[in-house]
């Protein structure tokens, strides 16, 4: 489940109390503070998303290597709706249904 940032809608326009609650993409949005009971919003984040400017350890966790000791299985198009294993045990080709080939 995705962790959500709120924050407390104050009445003079200053920056209010700011809070993360863990809940269901299908669940809609917090409109109070759930001890308080004060207006809130949901803050926009910007994903976790690893890029060419991320730090070297995020990198590192993302790693082949480390994927495939984790047990995951890491995929990367060929081309033609194919895809290639590149770390984990699974299948060493799978079509774009996720079917071995």
């Amino acid at each position: 489940m995705p962790v959500y940032v709120y924050e407390v809608i104050t009445d003079d326009g200053e920056e209010g109390q700011i809070f993360e609650v863990m809940q269901k993409m299908s669940d809609d949005p917090l409109t109070q503070h759930p001890t308080t009971g004060q207006p809130v919003r949901r803050v926009i984040q910007a994903p976790n998303v690893a890029t060419k400017y991320t730090s070297s350890h995020e990198k590192k966790t993302l790693s082949n290597e480390n994927l495939a000791a984790k047990g995951f299985t890491k995929y990367e198009k060929a081309g033609d709706g194919q895809y290639v294993k590149t770390a984990g045990d699974g299948p060493k080709m799978i079509n774009a249904d996720g079917k071995p080939i």
